[in-house]
């Protein structure tokens, strides 16, 4: 293990940063626990820089939000689409704007729901594909969508970690290569979903962009310039680098058919793992020491392994991170 080195996660202004947010958070306006003002103290208190409103089927309450943001502190407008059939996130909406929840797999509407977001420059977010409860599990195809949640909230407050986010992690893991090949990937993001006290931020991504701004958070999500944390008290930086150049997280790495060096950087972890992940599944893994910050580096070229991209697990196999894949050519 050698020395760490980490960009800044969170940075003072609008300056181009590691920002963290949590993009699926409800409040009293919809069956949430907490009003808007105690989720922005909270969320703020868990060292997140941005969260999204998303209440059931209806805009963000007219003055509800918008006093809370400031130059630090950013709150994107949404919606949690509940339909028949899965639900989905609407994020980076319009004031007052509400997508329709009526529809299912069934009836066809669906691309012009999607399209009514996307029309206003919006993200569209698969939400908790394997969620237990009747129309939790995502029945539409992921065609359409921009991003998978493939890391859902606490459904008790003892299990941050469970079975349905194991096996939405398996399948966008699974479907990677093929949509890598054929450039229609999504990346892969993680929210609190939070109604209650002491969810919010229990996941959240971080995304790297230019400046704290709707449009370039919305941008970075949908480019996969992000990763997942648990906490903020974990830190991870992902990059790959041959023949001098180098690539993080979302990004295409020209190798020239070099050799590609993968190094991990993980903060908070005591006793985990990180292993590495390419289109021929789980390729390498390696321990964390009992203070949890170490590096791990792997080797491959772009002949085998079309991407590459990390996962850091607790001694007990849940999840503390996990990052979007960087791309070699």
């Amino acid at each position: 293990m050698s020395s760490l080195s980490f960009p800044p996660t969170r940075a003072v202004g609008r300056g181009a940063a590691w920002y963290r947010g949590d993009c699926h958070v409800h409040s009293v306006h919809s069956d949430g626990e907490l009003a808007p003002e105690e989720l922005a103290v909270r969320a703020r208190a868990a060292g997140l820089d941005f969260i999204a409103t998303t209440e059931h089927n209806s805009a963000a309450a007219p003055g509800a939000w918008g006093h809370l943001a400031t130059d630090d502190f950013l709150i994107v407008l949404g919606e949690e689409v509940t339909t028949k059939t899965g639900h989905w996130l609407a994020l980076g909406t319009n004031p007052g704007q509400v997508v329709d929840w009526n529809h299912q797999v069934s009836d066809g509407l669906i691309d012009q729901c999607l399209d009514q977001v996307h029309q206003v420059g919006g993200l569209c977010v698969a939400a908790h594909p394997h969620a237990p409860y009747p129309s939790g599990d995502f029945m539409f195809p992921f065609r359409g969508f921009d991003v998978v949640e493939v890391w859902n909230g606490l459904w008790t407050s003892d299990r941050p970690w469970n079975a349905d986010n194991e096996a939405t992690l398996a399948e966008w893991g699974m479907s990677l290569a093929a949509d890598i090949h054929t450039g229609s990937w999504r990346p892969a993001m993680g929210n609190s979903d939070t109604h209650l006290e002491g969810q919010i931020g229990i996941p959240h991504t971080v995304v790297f962009v230019e400046e704290l701004s709707t449009e370039a958070i919305l941008a970075g999500i949908r480019a996969g310039r992000s990763w997942i944390a648990e906490s903020a008290d974990v830190n991870v930086s992902f990059t790959a680098n041959a023949h001098r150049r180098v690539a993080g997280v979302g990004e295409r790495l020209a190798t020239h058919g070099g050799q590609v060096e993968a190094q991990a950087a993980v903060q908070g972890v005591p006793m985990g793992t990180v292993s590495f992940h390419t289109d021929r599944g789980e390729v390498h893994r390696a321990p964390l020491p009992g203070d949890g910050a170490g590096v791990v580096r792997w080797d491959t070229t772009a002949g085998d392994s079309a991407f590459v991209r990390i996962e850091v697990r607790h001694p007990n196999g849940h999840v503390a991170a996990l990052t979007n894949p960087i791309i070699l050519t």
